[in-house]
């Protein structure tokens, strides 16, 4: 078995940007399941745990489908890269904005809040990139003038 190359900071920060950008967007499915493990995923979100590709892709069409006008800014990133390069631990604090609306209301919500965050990254055997294989999010505070959830 071959050994992947070992991460780098630089790169591993690419694909934390990379990954909010995706998100900003509402990327097509095909266009982010490569940044993801395809074992071993886990992604603690406020309202769901995802442990598998099918389970991302629920969530995932379900918050393009809630969510409209984003934009992550990330406020925090300090990456730690493990000594052998085979994984790097990252917490970070992401700034979020988003619009939703409920059938029926008047009006949209705007939603502001900064999401406190641990992730894990391996480099992907099948894409030669930096996968996340954890997100938890570990706290959500409400900036002031945020609709509640």
């Amino acid at each position: 078995m071959t050994q992947l190359a070992p991460l780098t900071q630089e790169e591993v920060s690419t694909a934390v940007h990379e990954w909010y950008e995706k998100l900003d967007v509402h990327v097509p499915m095909v266009d982010i399941l490569p940044m993801l493990v395809t074992e071993g995923l886990t992604q603690q979100w406020p309202e769901v745990t995802v442990t598998d590709l099918a389970g991302f892709e629920e969530w995932y069409q379900r918050v393009i489908r809630t969510f409209f006008d984003e934009l992550h800014t990330i406020q925090e990133l300090n990456i730690t890269v493990a000594p052998d390069g085979q994984k790097a631990d990252i917490k970070l604090v992401v700034y979020w904005e988003a619009s939703a609306w409920t059938p029926g209301d008047r009006n949209s919500k705007r939603l502001m809040m900064d999401a406190h965050q641990t992730w894990e990254v391996v480099r992907s055997a099948q894409t030669g990139k930096p996968a996340i294989k954890t997100i938890i999010v570990d706290k959500i505070v409400e900036r002031e003038g945020s609709a509640s959830l």
